[in-house]
């Protein structure tokens, strides 16, 4: 046995170069709050993205929870942070903070049995597919075309996401048709409208842009909004998914019952972390739903080989590029697949000495989001 000895969190910004924006929102910078479990000199890793006061759920919540716990109870861990948060009001923030502790619980609990993570969750695959994702409704035309038209001509990808909405409906329909010109029509493209129209309006835009041949269609009204989506879902040939704020089973439950999407998407940093990604996969499996990994592809390598109904692993631009700042031992998708590290126990990432990232006291506006 290993006991718990130390639960700790941190929270980073990552400043962009300019704002991004998608169909409802505009941001700044990307927070990552990163915990660290250690036991027996063996120290766990896990991240979220989202408000840096996760950090102070997880120092004041969850620690005390789980604090001399065994590394080897991950499922009990995760029980006992659930309970322990429950008059903290477990949906939301608190989630993700048990999302980053959960991870860091199978990466401490991988690296004590001296195994990759993908092993320790058993395989059903080597490899999952990626898709590129960004196309902010911010970039102009140009940058859209060559940011979509890189990942499909250049690195491989058969599957390409821009986002949608925001604007108005005649430069939402001329910039999908720009980006089936840019990847050409081989690749598949998908739009994200982040829940910026009506049902109603979304059908209309479908209709409107079917020479681009949108084939996925992602929250086209509000996720919250399960008549909508499903009326949207019976409507268009593209396949609707949601699911991305998912935070309990209840919630993917009610998503698949209602009808609403074609694919649940599921975000291993909101969910509930590995263990709650893996609950969510069984409730899409069982009823015949494929689920698709949102943003976040390092964390999603390894437990996606572990889902027999993954789709594929957003490989989404922002959180690429703040992962790769840090952590060290990021993976890559070769030919348009991301396999995870098997050379290293664990989940293979490591923090980087990335002090001038490090805030004490996170910050918000009205003009400086995170994401």
């Amino acid at each position: 046995m290993a006991a718990i000895t130390d639960v700790s969190a941190d929270v980073y910004q990552i400043e962009l170069d300019e704002p991004h924006a998608d169909g409802t929102l505009t941001w700044r910078h990307i927070t990552v709050v990163i915990s660290t479990v250690r036991a027996d000199g063996v120290t766990g890793v896990g991240w979220t993205y989202g408000a840096g006061g996760a950090a102070d759920v997880i120092r004041d919540v969850l620690a005390p929870a789980i604090d001399g716990m065994d590394t080897m109870d991950v499922q009990g861990c995760w029980q006992a942070m659930r309970v322990g948060a429950r008059n903290a009001l477990v949906p939301g923030l608190v989630m993700s903070a048990i999302s980053a502790v959960d991870i860091a619980l199978w990466d401490l609990k991988a690296k004590t049995l001296g195994t990759p993570l993908s092993w320790l969750l058993g395989r059903v695959r080597t490899a999952v597919p990626v898709y590129g994702s960004g196309g902010f409704t911010s970039l102009g035309e140009d940058e859209l075309g060559r940011q979509l038209g890189t990942w499909v001509h250049e690195d491989g990808m058969s599957s390409v996401k821009m986002k949608i909405g925001g604007t108005t409906d005649e430069r939402d329909v001329r910039r999908m048709n720009l980006a089936r010109q840019a990847i050409g029509s081989g690749a598949q493209l998908f739009v994200d409208a982040n829940g910026a129209y009506t049902a109603k309006q979304a059908v209309r835009i479908a209709d409107r842009a079917a020479e681009a041949d949108v084939t996925w269609l992602e929250e086209p009204v509000s996720s919250n909004d399960l008549t909508g989506l499903a009326m949207v879902r019976n409507a268009v040939q593209a396949d609707v998914a949601a699911g991305e704020y998912g935070t309990s089973e209840g919630y993917f439950r009610e998503m698949c019952q209602a009808g609403a999407v074609d694919c649940l998407q599921v975000d291993v940093t909101r969910c509930g972390g590995i263990t709650g990604f893996l609950r969510a996969a069984a409730i899409a499996g069982s009823f015949e739903l494929e689920i698709s990994s949102h943003t976040a592809p390092q964390l999603h390598a390894a437990v996606s080989c572990a889902v027999p109904n993954i789709r594929h692993i957003e490989w989404f631009s922002d959180h690429v590029r703040a992962d790769e700042i840090l952590f060290a031992g990021c993976v890559r998708p070769d030919d348009g697949f991301l396999t995870p590290q098997t050379e290293l126990s664990g989940h293979g990432l490591a923090v980087r000495d990335a002090t001038d990232h490090r805030v004490q006291f996170p910050t918000w506006s009205a003009t400086s989001r995170s994401l």
